[in-house]
């Protein structure tokens, strides 16, 4: 088969940036045993410049290591671009998984670069004010203030009256994106098994004043959505979409975040019905407020926390307790995905997951000529030769 010439320090830079060892890369793109040599150590001998990649074999990497088959082609490995706002993870999370994040985010600025250059050239490219009103100024009173201006004043109250946190989070959902704002969720790359977990990623935000953009991970629970699209809101208010400044820098911009969400969703007042005492089981207490307030009850215990009514030995507590119980949850599910038959339409969970803003969007734009189905389906991440029938089931 043809070979194709190629940097050998952008294959080095494509599988360690998929932290793909020289052996998991091998089998990924179907590279082999020899008899005088190990699937292995022919990828590190073509990384060394012995030898060159089929195409076919670049087109494999392509797919393994979730980059576009025109970065095999660059003269050098490209500079490292921006992973975008507020990735809310742990110390020490798993490259692996961060991989994963980064694919994820390359995925959705391109959909998003693709929308913006579709306002532009549509004229309908109005900057939105209110991304990066608040500037460097992390003022709580400012913040609280905007929020005021741009939702509903009775908002919350209608979320707590929700049927159930998903209802809450489509209806807080669609007022963020009245605002002008994409929310979108996912937590993949394209297909189950290449989930990423919540504990590695919950979202993030793209501060463009043209077309923003605020993704949520799908599999996280849907009592956390509404938390993430709040704290994701903030961030777009501070006009931050990159990680930048120094570490401490961002762990007090995310602690700014998290304040203004949660005083937000639950303000002081709203947390007065808690009533603790030294008989009282404070769990079940937070536990039956948070299903009735529909959010979750990690959420409760950090806002009880915020305002003093718990201390950090009882708040680190709760946390542990509502963890298990999350992740207990999230095993069930996993089993009961196991034994169901059928399920909802894919379209409807497509749908779901996209928002009403984008597929609006595509919809208008697709009936202006102004897209492609092909670019369609490039945005929305189908086949161009299914966005007809994906509509269809819309309409």
């Amino acid at each position: 088969m043809a070979t194709v010439t190629v940097n050998p320090d952008v294959l080095i830079w494509a599988r360690k940036t998929a932290n793909l060892t020289h052996a998991e890369a091998a089998a990924k793109v179907g590279i082999r045993d020899t008899k005088t040599m190990a699937a292995a150590e022919r990828l590190a001998a073509l990384e060394q410049g012995e030898g060159a990649p089929t195409r076919s074999i670049l087109v494999k990497m392509a797919k393994s290591y979730h980059r576009p088959l025109l970065t095999f082609y660059l003269p050098t490995p490209p500079p490292p671009g921006e992973r975008g706002t507020d990735f809310r993870q742990p110390v020490g999370a798993s490259p692996v998984l961060e991989s994963g994040v980064d694919a994820l985010v390359r995925d959705v600025r391109s959909r998003q670069s693709m929308v913006r250059a579709t306002l532009i050239a549509e004229d309908e490219a109005a900057p939105l004010e209110f991304i990066g009103a608040l500037g460097k100024r992390a003022d709580p009173a400012a913040a609280h203030k905007l929020l005021r201006q741009l939702l509903p004043s009775d908002l919350n109250i209608c979320y707590y009256n929700a049927q159930n946190p998903g209802s809450a989070f489509r209806l807080l959902r669609s007022h963020v994106e009245q605002m002008g704002i994409f929310v979108v969720l996912k937590g993949n790359l394209g297909s189950w098994h290449t989930k990423i977990e919540p504990r590695t990623f919950r979202g993030f935000a793209i501060a463009d004043p043209i077309a923003p953009f605020v993704v949520i991970n799908e599999y996280d629970s849907q009592a956390a959505w509404s938390f993430t699209l709040l704290h994701e809101l903030i961030h777009l208010l501070l006009g931050r979409t990159g990680i930048s400044g120094s570490e401490t820098e961002h762990h007090r911009e995310e602690r700014f975040c998290n304040r203004i969400a949660g005083e937000w969703l639950l303000p002081g007042q709203a947390l007065e019905s808690l009533n603790f005492n030294q008989r009282s089981d404070i769990c079940n207490q937070v536990t039956s407020f948070a299903r009735n307030h529909n959010v979750s009850g990690a959420m409760v215990a950090y806002r009880l926390l915020q305002i003093g009514r718990i201390n950090q030995n009882t708040y680190n507590k709760l946390h542990s307790v509502f963890l298990e119980l999350w992740k207990q949850h999230q095993n069930d599910r996993k089993e009961k995905e196991k034994t169901r038959k059928g399920g909802p339409n894919p379209h409807r969970i497509r749908a779901h997951r996209l928002g009403p803003a984008l597929l609006q969007f595509c919809q208008r734009m697709m009936n202006a000529d102004a897209l492609s189905t092909a670019k369609v389906g490039r945005i929305l991440g189908i086949q161009p030769s299914q966005v007809g029938k994906f509509f269809q089931f819309q309409g």
